[in-house]
């Protein structure tokens, strides 16, 4: 089974294995979400979406319907 960010728990830190760069907006890969960086789960809003993520010192909020394309590696917890 292939873990998604989707599936990322609050406090959680993981290294993103592969990206599909389809269903991702450009915005979303320069603001590093690539391949081998770290991504910790900061906060879920109401309903589960968006979900607040820091990457790399980067904070960015995505929708569940994107982060159900991008692939990690749990490091934590």
């Amino acid at each position: 089974m292939q873990v998604t960010l989707a599936d990322i728990k609050r406090g959680q830190q993981a290294i993103i294995t592969d990206v599909s760069s389809i269903h991702i907006p450009l915005k979303l890969l320069e603001m590093g979400c690539l391949p081998g960086n770290l991504v910790e789960l900061v906060q879920v809003a109401p309903f589960a979406d968006p979900m607040y993520l820091n990457i790399n010192g980067t904070h960015l909020a995505i929708r569940k319907e994107t982060a159900i394309h991008i692939l990690i590696d749990i490091t934590n917890g």
